[in-house]
């Protein structure tokens, strides 16, 4: 099995990327490129149209259906305006935990995958494994879903799928999905002793919020029976409001940041039916009785779907036989796995480190939580031969 030392040595190199989700991740994927060609990979780096940002996509093994993905995203939050006590951006060891951005969420899992590559390079002789790494999945998972878009056509796909997202090494077979939102208001401008003479975008964005919250009262009662998740029904939540120039000035622009959990696909189709109805037949029509050039837009942030639990399910399966696990769960957060659901894999979601140590100063992994990963891996790549 591929030793501790030289799997912590690669995640050293890749904490040393401040791959943050708004900055280029082109180096850190052109070095895991790098790593998996010499391990004898067959290697993509599909990069956006701004050429700063890319995903890779790399096979070991023969070019037949039924491999397994190992997916990963390269992205990180900021550490701006965090009290960290080393350097995020320079792997530290300490009581048995190495800590920098990203060594949980997850570069840990990223490491440890292409670490192992030489040894399936010798084991994978029946069965491929892939390798997904994206850019942007903490804002949107933008990277993935463009990969999705690419591999849709393509022959001799994955058929299981194991996303490294921090879950302690338990296995997750199902979260909600993320859709996340941005509602603009074009009104008119005016003087704030004539409210009748413009129309007041933030009093609409205020309506258009009051219709969330009834919303949200209303997905309660539409909760799946039996459903796992915790809270058991979609949620809805306002993230920010935001318009207005001064007291005295009627506001004409304003915009609404808001996002839902869906537990289930039709629950989110049920609200963005809900709010094109109140839009296009309660608040237009008021806004343009005043002004005919007032306007409301939506702008879609990123819809990922969540992955949902399936009776059968190869990934949690095989996952559950590596671990010794004798059953899986369900989690609030969400991933990229619905993405590759959607693509007629079956996935779980199970890698190495806690999600109380994402997003926050001094980030850290536990030593042991990469050994265990690295045995996983080192299981897994028995069945490829």
């Amino acid at each position: 099995m591929t030793g501790l030392p030289e799997t912590t040595q690669l995640l050293a190199e890749l904490v040393g990327f401040p791959t943050v989700s708004t900055d280029s991740n082109v180096d850190m994927i052109t070095l895991l490129a790098d790593r998996l060609a010499q391990a004898g990979a067959k290697v993509e780096i599909i990069a956006d149209e701004s050429g700063r940002k890319a995903n890779l996509w790399a096979r070991i093994g023969p070019d037949v259906p039924g491999g397994i993905l190992l997916s990963g995203h390269s992205d990180v939050v900021p550490v701006a305006d965090q009290a960290w006590a080393t350097d995020p951006f320079d792997l530290h060891e300490a009581e048995g935990r190495l800590y920098g951005r990203g060594t949980c969420d997850m570069k840990g899992f990223i490491a440890a995958a292409v670490a192992m590559a030489p040894v399936w390079a010798e084991r994978a002789t029946r069965r491929p494994v892939y390798f997904a790494f994206t850019h942007e999945e903490e804002t949107g998972c933008l990277g993935a879903q463009a990969l999705v878009k690419l591999l849709e056509g393509r022959e001799n796909l994955p058929s299981i799928a194991i996303v490294g997202e921090p879950t302690s090494m338990r296995i997750i077979e199902g979260h909600k999905g993320c859709f996340e939102y941005s509602t603009h208001f074009t009104g008119l401008e005016g003087h704030g002793s004539s409210p009748d003479h413009g129309v007041n975008a933030v009093e609409y964005a205020v309506r258009y919020v009051s219709r969330l919250l009834d919303l949200k009262e209303q997905l309660k009662a539409r909760a799946p029976e039996g459903s796992r998740f915790e809270p058991p029904w979609t949620t809805i939540n306002t993230g920010a409001l935001v318009g207005g120039v001064a007291h005295n000035v009627i506001p004409g622009r304003s915009r609404v940041d808001w996002e839902m959990r869906p537990v289930q696909k039709s629950d989110g189709d049920f609200v963005k039916e809900d709010l094109k109805h109140f839009c296009e037949d309660i608040l237009l029509p008021a806004m343009r009785a005043v002004h005919p050039e007032a306007g409301i837009t939506t702008e879609v942030i990123g819809e990922v779907d969540g992955l949902e639990p399936a009776t059968e399910n190869e990934a949690r399966d095989i996952v559950m036989e590596l671990t010794g696990a004798n059953g899986a769960g369900v989690v609030p957060f969400g991933t990229e796995a619905g993405l590759f659901q959607d693509l007629g894999m079956s996935v779980v979601v199970c890698g190495p480190g806690s999600i109380e140590q994402a997003h926050k100063p001094d980030e850290f992994i536990e030593v042991s939580q990469m050994q265990e990963c690295l045995g996983m891996l080192d299981r897994l790549s028995r069945k490829l031969g």
